[in-house]
C-alpha cells in the first residue's frame, strides 16, 4: 500500500491518499480541498471510489464537497453514530471555526466491525467513541488511520460536543492497543507513530 500525506484546511489536518497495486484509492480526512491530491490522482492514474471520515468535526470535513465534485461517484463513509455531528453545523463547529455552515451527510453509514474492500485492500472500521460520539478508526494491512482518537504521545480532546474522556480511554485501550505493536498510526494531526510506542510512552493511556 502507498500512502501520501497532505496538510489541508485552515487547521492543517493530515489528509491521506492511500492506494494499492490495483490503482483504487481512498481519501481519508479531507480537511480542505487540495489540488495536489487531484494531481496525484491523475499522475498515478488512480480511481477514488470512497472518502473515509473518522469523525464529523469541521476541520476534517471541509474538503468533502469539492472533492466529491472533482471525484464523480465517490461515496462518503462514516460511522452511523456520527450522523448528527456531520449534518449539524452548530454541533460540528463549522460556523464557529470556519465562518460558514457545513452539513456533510455520508452516503454510507457503517457499524463497528464492518469492512470495505477497495481493490485488493480490506479496510475495517472500529468504533472508537470519546473524541466524538461516532468517532471511528480505520485499520488495514498494518496501518491504522486514528483520526483524533490517538496522536503521537497524546489523545484527542474531549471538550467538544459528544466528547467523553473515560470513553476515549476505553476506546484506545480496548480497540487500538489490541492491535499489533508494529501497526503504523496515521493520525488526523501531528506525526506518524505506532501502537507499540504509544503503549509504552503515551502519558494518557499506557498499554
Amino acid at each position: 500500500m502507498r500512502i501520501e500525506t497532505y496538510h489541508t484546511g485552515p487547521l492543517a489536518v493530515n489528509t491521506y491518499l492511500a492506494w494499492d497495486e490495483t490503482g483504487l484509492a481512498v481519501l481519508v480526512y479531507p480537511g480542505g480541498f487540495d489540488r495536489r491530491i487531484m494531481d496525484s490522482v491523475a499522475r498515478n492514474e488512480l480511481q477514488v471510489p470512497y472518502i473515509l471520515l473518522t469523525h464529523g468535526h469541521c476541520d476534517h470535513i471541509g474538503g468533502v464537497a469539492e472533492f466529491k465534485r472533482q471525484l464523480p461517484g465517490a461515496l462518503v463513509i462514516a460511522m452511523a453514530a456520527e450522523r448528527e455531528l456531520l449534518e449539524d453545523p452548530y454541533q460540528n463547529a463549522s460556523r464557529e471555526l470556519l465562518g460558514r455552515p457545513l452539513s456533510v451527510p455520508a452516503d454510507l453509514y457503517v457499524q463497528d466491525g464492518e469492512t470495505l474492500t477497495v481493490g485488493n485492500t480490506c479496510y475495517r472500521f472500529l468504533a472508537t467513541p470519546g473524541h466524538s460520539r461516532g468517532g471511528m478508526c480505520i485499520v488495514t494491512n498494518g496501518v491504522c488511520f486514528s483520526g483524533d482518537t490517538l496522536f503521537q504521545g497524546s489523545v484527542g480532546r474531549t471538550d467538544f460536543y459528544g466528547g467523553d474522556m473515560e470513553q476515549l480511554m476505553h476506546s484506545i485501550a480496548t480497540k487500538l492497543y489490541t492491535l499489533p505493536d508494529d501497526t503504523r498510526v496515521y493520525p488526523g494531526h501531528m506525526g506518524e507513530t505506532n501502537i507499540g510506542f504509544e503503549k509504552r510512552y503515551n502519558p494518557f493511556v499506557r498499554g
